[in-house]
């Protein structure tokens, strides 16, 4: 899977060497000698890609560079690849959502393997960003009250019921819940509850 690699690593011929393997290897790669630099570039999420980090670095450290990111919102899978690997950096590395934690030097199979599963991993959660997103957009286009019927359909509610509650007729919350499964682009009842569940939807007011 092509994509861009961003390898962040105080040593340049380390880094030099890690970026002719992975180019050999098809991958785009851009190199960093410093978090900052990292920083400074602002890379992209929404292109498919990873960054490599070594732990201890110059200025702000690897698992510090990590925390930055998250808080920024970066959707990018870490890898962290370091000569000095302990467990305490370890455990607080996986913990905080590193996609892997290898120790120089390091297999080619064993780093490819590595970069595959954590492009892998954005790609499909690319894709599930992306349905949600749609999802939303499709909901943002049903009027006030067929969002009130969406919202009592999901939850259980039959027409007559929806139609007491919303002090109307049951031939109306019928033409209603027809355009919001023509709105929503679904066929069926469970796909429309599948969209609630996937938005978050069901969890208010503990449904």
């Amino acid at each position: 899977m092509r994509g861009l690699v961003h390898v962040v690593d105080d040593d340049a011929s380390f880094r030099t060497a890690i970026e002719r393997r992975l180019k050999l290897a098809g991958y785009d790669v851009a190199t960093y000698a410093s978090a900052e630099d990292l920083l400074d570039a602002d890379p992209d999420d929404a292109q498919l890609g990873c960054i490599l980090l070594d732990v201890r670095i110059p200025g702000l450290s690897g698992p510090d560079l990590q925390g930055r990111l998250i808080a920024q919102g970066s959707t990018l899978p870490i890898i962290f690849l370091t000569g000095h690997a302990d467990t305490q950096t370890t455990v607080r590395a996986i913990k905080a959502g590193a996609e892997d934690f290898l120790t120089k030097p390091v297999s080619s199979e064993q780093l490819l393997d590595a970069i595959e599963r954590a492009l892998t991993r954005q790609n499909v959660a690319r894709a599930q960003r992306g349905r949600l997103e749609t999802f939303r957009t499709r909901l943002a286009t049903l009027t006030h009250r067929e969002r009130q019927v969406f919202d009592l359909i999901v939850r259980g509610k039959i027409n007559k019921q929806v139609a007491h509650e919303l002090g109307t007729t049951e031939r109306t919350v019928k033409a209603h819940r027809h355009q919001v499964m023509e709105k929503m682009q679904v066929h069926s009842l469970a796909e429309l509850v599948s969209i609630a569940e996937r938005l978050g939807m069901l969890d208010k007011d503990g449904d």
